[in-house]
Formats: C-alpha cells, structure tokens, sequence
C-alpha cells in the first residue's frame, strides 16, 4: 500500500466541479424561482 500524507492530494479538480455544481444550482434556483413568477402573473 501507497504511503498516504495528509495534505499533500491534489484537488483542484474536484474544487472546479464543485464550483460548476454551485454555479448550475444557481442557475436552476433562479430559473425556477423565474418560472414560479411566471406562472403566478399570468394564471391571474
């Protein structure tokens, strides 16, 4: 088995998929909530 140092992987990549994943559930939150908005004038 590999010797494991604490601190030493390299994670940016998962640092930019998260950052994708916070970006694309920001877009969904405010298309969403751009929808519901939507609906609500013109079911009025």
């Amino acid at each position: 088995m590999a010797d494991h140092k604490h601190g030493e992987m390299n994670t940016e990549v998962q640092e930019k998929t998260f950052e994708g994943f916070l970006k694309a559930t920001a877009w969904v939150t405010g298309a969403s909530i751009f929808v519901l908005i939507i609906m609500a004038l013109f079911n009025s």
